[in-house]
């Protein structure tokens, strides 16, 4: 059975199924490492164990607060373990954020891996947990425990590769601190909200190793809604396909404007440069600028309509925290461009970020960075006109 094109109302795809095969491992993993969030943050005292502060040179360059979690760990372990063992070419190609390298209380030095069964696996994690064999019981059961069937309707995607040619970017919580917090606040139908669990993503990139080409995306969202009745979470799944000519993504592509239309609505960080803020509240007036954490969750909102763009002038994302939603906007018909590129060469350079090279001279995690900013959109229009905005202001 084909898949129709959910982007484009009914066209259809035909070749090999090993990229449908993808897409479905990744849906299903996605939502192992969202039960494997949700169970850290709800089993209060093995939440308590499981932040730890980095430290040293691990610590973030403007000294603020900054945690690593043994859950970002384990999540990106699981995804590589499970990718691994059904497409084991692909083991050299997996790419996360964190080390799996995890400091127990005692001092020691533990490598974080997923065991073949959840007994070694918990004893692993209790030489993490200082030897708290119940907490390390309950991680290794949601890191072993099946999620769910998720029905995505992938059966026959297939495109001309295999997943021989791909790479993946794993960004196992983005927006940590949202997550660490854990402000509970309400998602409103058709309006992004700026700060709060909900911020706080799961997120799976694949890219082409010959062409740095975002070519799938998975966007988990561990904390989509609460039951009111049990207190426990729910999650929503995201995901695009953009190779080739098979664009397609679980979210609509949206209807086209009017002609006349007003101008783009932009989300921001909170601390982006003044120079920016007052360029875009010219362009667009002051209501239309929106703020809101995690850069994933500011790409996610392009992608739902929420927002027209998102706009960094900072090099603070990486690939991991892009590549994912980067194929999304792409399956929409948008994109990601390096905003310092964009503003040198104008809207029409082929400025789309890439994944598939490090930065050369440049060291540690900077070498992943998107050093020149970047600009999230859906409609290429809007680009433009925000380019055009920028330009000479930055």
């Amino acid at each position: 059975m084909d898949i129709k094109d959910k982007t484009s109302g009914g066209r259809s795809g035909t070749v090999g199924s090993g990229m449908a095969d993808l897409l479905k491992l990744l849906l299903r993993v996605s939502e192992k490492a969202a039960n494997v969030a949700r169970v850290c943050r709800q089993e209060a005292p093995l939440f308590a164990l499981l932040v730890q502060e980095k430290t040293g040179d691990d610590k973030n360059k403007k000294f603020v607060q900054d945690f690593k979690t043994l859950a970002d760990v384990v999540i990106q372990e699981v995804i590589r373990h499970d990718v691994g063992a059904q497409f084991p070419e692909m083991v050299d190609f997996i790419h996360g954020e964190e080390s799996n390298k995890f400091e127990n209380g005692l001092g020691e030095s533990v490598t974080v891996t997923v065991r073949a069964t959840e007994q070694e696996t918990a004893t692993l994690l209790a030489s993490v947990l200082d030897g708290d064999l119940t907490a390390a019981a309950l991680l290794a059961r949601a890191i072993h425990q099946d999620p769910a069937t998720v029905d995505a309707s992938t059966d026959g995607l297939a495109v001309p590769l295999s997943p021989s040619q791909f790479g993946i970017w794993i960004d196992p919580i983005d927006a940590t601190s949202q997550y660490i917090q854990g402000r509970e606040e309400v998602l409103e139908e058709g309006r992004l909200s700026p700060s709060g669990l909900h911020c706080a993503l799961v997120l799976i990139g694949v890219y082409l190793r010959s062409t740095g080409a975002p070519v799938m995306g998975v966007i988990n969202q561990p904390f989509n809604r609460k039951d009111p009745t049990s207190g426990s979470w729910q999650g929503k799944i995201f995901w695009g396909v953009a190779c080739g000519d098979v664009k397609m993504c679980s979210v609509p592509r949206p209807r086209a404007s009017p002609t006349g239309q007003g101008p783009p609505s932009v989300v921001l960080s909170s601390s982006e440069k003044q120079a920016a803020k007052e360029s875009l509240a010219s362009l667009c007036g002051p209501q239309r600028l929106m703020y809101a954490s995690g850069a994933g969750y500011k790409i996610l909102c392009v992608i739902q309509g929420l927002a027209d763009a998102y706009v960094l002038s900072e090099g603070s994302t990486f690939k991991w925290d892009s590549c994912a939603p980067h194929a999304l906007l792409r399956a929409l018909g948008g994109g990601v461009v390096d905003l310092a590129r964009t503003l040198e060469s104008g809207p029409e350079a082929q400025a789309e970020l890439t994944y598939h090279q490090p930065r050369s001279q440049a060291k540690g995690a900077d070498r992943w960075a998107n050093s020149g900013g970047l600009v999230a959109y859906q409609d290429s229009s809007q680009l433009k006109s925000i380019i055009g905005a920028l330009r000479g202001k930055l």
